[in-house]
C-alpha cells in the first residue's frame, strides 16, 4: 500500500512542468529535480520548526524561508515551465542557506555541520545539469566551506541548543543528506538502466534492419570502419529468378493482391536462402537475386545454389492458379569470379559486378518458363550430383552462342558396398 501511494506521489510530481516536446534526456532530470525539491523543502520546514521550538528564532527563520522560496519556485515552474530558472534557483538556495544557517548557529560544531546540506547543490548539478557546469557549483561549495573555517573565530561560541540536540542534529543532518542523495542516485540509476535497456532494444532493431539490407560480415565492417568495401571472389555462383508474365498479370490483379503474391513467394524464397546459407542480394520488381559463396566463401557454392533453385521451382509449381493462370518463374544460374562491394552513403546496397553476374542474368532472361537454365561453368561443378539435361547451343545477348543445360533434379546416390571384417565367405 505504501509503495502504491509513493508511486502515485512520484507520478503526480513528475507531471509538474512537463513539456510534451521534451526528449527523454531532458524529461529525466526535470522529473528528478521536481521529486527532490519537495523532499528537501519538507526537511527544511522540519528543521526550521525545531530551531524555533528550541529558542533559535533567527536560525529557524532561515530554513523556513528556504521552504517558502522553494515552494514559490516550484509553483512558478509549474506555471511557466522555465526549467533553467527553476534549476538555478533550487541549486542556489540549497547552496547558500545552509552556509548562512551555520554562521548563525556558531560554526561547524554548534551548527552540527549543517553546511553538509550545501553538498546537495553540486551533486544535484551533476544530475540535473551538464557535468561541465557542475564543477562550478562544487568549487563554490568548497569555497563556502573554506570561508566558514576563516569565519569560525568571529562567530558566537554558543547557542540555545543543548549538547544532546547538537549531537542529534549531527545525526539528522548527515542521515538526511545521505538519504536524499541515495534516493536521488537510486532513482537516477534505475531510470538510466531503463533507458539503457530501451537503447539496447533500439540498437538491436537498427542492427536487424541493417542485416536485412547487408550481409552480417559487411554490416560489422560498416559499423566499425569507414572505408570502401570491395572484394574479389574467384569462386561463387549467382542465381536469378523472375516471374513470367508479370506485366500482364499486374493489369489483371489489384495492387494489394499483386504485392501480397510477391511477398508470399519472396518470403518463402528468403527462408530457402537462409536454409542453404546463401546471400540474398536484392529484389527488383518481380526479379529475385541470390549469391552463393559471397561474402562467405564455400567450396560447394554451385551445389548450394542448385539445391535452392530446385526447391524454389518445386514451391512455385505447387502454387494454385491465380486469376485462372499458373504462376511461373524462370531461373538462371552461373558460376565463376565476381566482385562484391557496398555502394551508397546513406542508403547502402551490397551489390555484385562482373561478366559472370551478367551471364547469370542472361540465363534467367533468355531461359524457359518453369525451367532452371545453367551455364557450362555451373554444369561442370554440379554434374556429378545433379541431373542436368542439355538444352543445346543458345544465342545469348552480349555473349554470342553458349552451351546451356536445364537443371532437373538431384541424383540418387547408391550406397557403397561394405564388407564385414572377420566374416568368411561361404
Amino acid at each position: 500500500m505504501f509503495q502504491s501511494l509513493l508511486n502515485r506521489i512520484v507520478l503526480t510530481l513528475s507531471h509538474i512542468g512537463r513539456d510534451p516536446a521534451d526528449s527523454d534526456e531532458v524529461r529525466l532530470p526535470k522529473t528528478l529535480l521536481v521529486i527532490c525539491s519537495p523532499m528537501v523543502t519538507t526537511a527544511a520546514a522540519l528543521w526550521g520548526l525545531l530551531y524555533v521550538a528550541l529558542g533559535e528564532w533567527l536560525a529557524g527563520s532561515i530554513p523556513l524561508s528556504y521552504t517558502i522560496l522553494s515552494l514559490i519556485s516550484i509553483v512558478v515552474f509549474a506555471r511557466t515551465h522555465r526549467y533553467h530558472f527553476f534549476r538555478f534557483s533550487q541549486l542556489l538556495l540549497i547552496l547558500l542557506l545552509p552556509f548562512l544557517l551555520m554562521i548563525t548557529l556558531g560554526g561547524f560544531i554548534n551548527s552540527s555541520a549543517v553546511i553538509i546540506w550545501s553538498l546537495l547543490s553540486p551533486l544535484g548539478a551533476l544530475v540535473f545539469d551538464e557535468p561541465r557546469r557542475a564543477w562550478r557549483w562544487f568549487v563554490t561549495y568548497v569555497g563556502l566551506v573554506a570561508l566558514s573555517g576563516l569565519l569560525q573565530p568571529f562567530v558566537r561560541l554558543e547557542n540555545h541548543l543543548s549538547p544532546v540536540w547538537i549531537v542529534l542534529f549531527f545525526v539528522m543532518n548527515i542521515g538526511a543528506v545521505c538519504g536524499i542523495a541515495f534516493v536521488l542516485l537510486y532513482y537516477f540509476v534505475g531510470q538510466k538502466e531503463t533507458f539503457l535497456k530501451l537503447l539496447h532494444i533500439e540498437q538491436e532493431k537498427s542492427e536487424n534492419l541493417l542485416l536485412n539490407v547487408l550481409p552480417k560480415e559487411v554490416a560489422l565492417i560498416l559499423k566499425n570502419e569507414t572505408r570502401t568495401i570491395a572484394n574479389q571472389y574467384d569462386h561463387a555462383s549467382v542465381l536469378y529468378a523472375d516471374l513470367v508474365g508479370f506485366t500482364p498479370l499486374t493489369a489483371e490483379m489489384a495492387p494489394v493482391e499483386m504485392v501480397d503474391l510477391l511477398n508470399e513467394i519472396f518470403s518463402h524464397f528468403d527462408s530457402l536462402v537462409e536454409k542453404h546459407d546463401l546471400e540474398k542480394i536484392r529484389t527488383i520488381g518481380d526479379n529475385y537475386m541470390v549469391a552463393s559463396g559471397v561474402p562467405r566463401p564455400r567450396p560447394d557454392h554451385a551445389q548450394a545454389a542448385a539445391r535452392a533453385a530446385l526447391e524454389m521451382s518445386a514451391y512455385i509449381q505447387s502454387q494454385p492458379p491465380r486469376r485462372g493462370k499458373r504462376v511461373d518463374f524462370r531461373i538462371g544460374i552461373n558460376s565463376g569470379p565476381l566482385i562484391a562491394g557496398v555502394i551508397g552513403r546513406k542508403k547502402f546496397q551490397y551489390d555484385l559486378w562482373g561478366d559472370m553476374v551478367n551471364t547469370a542474368s542472361r540465363m534467367e532472361s533468355q531461359g524457359t518458363a518453369g525451367q532452371i537454365q545453367i551455364t557450362r561453368n555451373t554444369y561442370e561443378l554440379i554434374k556429378d550430383e545433379f541431373i542436368c539435361e542439355p538444352r543445346g547451343t543458345v544465342l545469348i545477348k552480349g555473349k554470342g552462342e553458349m552451351e546451356t543445360w536445364y537443371l532437373v533434379g538431384t541424383k540418387a546416390h547408391k550406397p557403397q558396398a561394405t564388407t564385414l571384417a572377420g566374416v568368411d565367405s561361404q
